[in-house]
């Protein structure tokens, strides 16, 4: 894979294992740890991705200048 598609896989993953959290937290709360857990939870995954993917693509971009703005560049002076 070329380096030029790097910040396209790392949204990808970021947001596929970002939403699988908060999706099985989110189920286990309102469903409990029932029969059938698994694909109610793959329910809520999958469209919870679909989601995720384009606004991480959106965010990053001010999520980084936002620690940019915040952190210290090492040349600077304090």
């Amino acid at each position: 894979m070329p380096a030029r598609l790097a910040p396209f896989l790392f949204g990808f993953l970021l947001s596929g294992l970002m939403s699988l959290v908060v999706s099985g937290v989110a189920t286990l709360r309102n469903a409990g740890l029932s029969e059938g857990f698994g694909s109610l939870w793959a329910g809520a995954w999958l469209p919870s991705w679909t989601v995720a993917f384009p606004v991480v693509l959106v965010v990053a971009p001010l999520a980084r200048r936002l620690v940019a703005l915040a952190v210290r560049s090492e040349g600077r002076a304090q």
